[in-house]
């Protein structure tokens, strides 16, 4: 069963870019409301793609370099790595469809 961790600047690199397999990262805000309409849906996809798919959680007020890194502009954003490298963003709220759609697309 699969579990959401956090990551940030200090860990990002080696979790998340050196890291082998299929990642999704979280970029969130505790003030942000649609990214706590997001955070189940994270546990969710890290419970049910748990054998594929690690799930991470970065918050951005305090990790700028990674969020500067990936340019991201509005909050809550996913980007899901593979093998370290970028396959897919989505900005904004998203519904367990479009989420599930993406995951079904992408993490084979």
């Amino acid at each position: 069963m699969g579990k959401v961790a956090d990551v940030g600047d200090l860990d990002f690199e080696a979790t998340v870019l050196k890291a082998k397999g299929y990642i999704l990262v979280d970029f969130w805000a505790s003030w942000c409301g649609p990214c706590r309409l997001v955070a189940p849906l994270m546990d969710w996809a890290a419970v049910t793609y748990g054998d594929r798919l690690t799930v991470f959680k970065l918050e951005v007020d305090g990790n700028r370099n990674t969020v500067d890194h990936f340019k991201v502009q509005g909050i809550p954003t996913l980007i899901l790595f593979k093998d370290g490298n970028v396959l897919h963003s989505i900005e904004g709220a998203i519904s367990k469809i479009k989420l599930q759609s993406m995951l079904d697309t992408f993490v084979i």
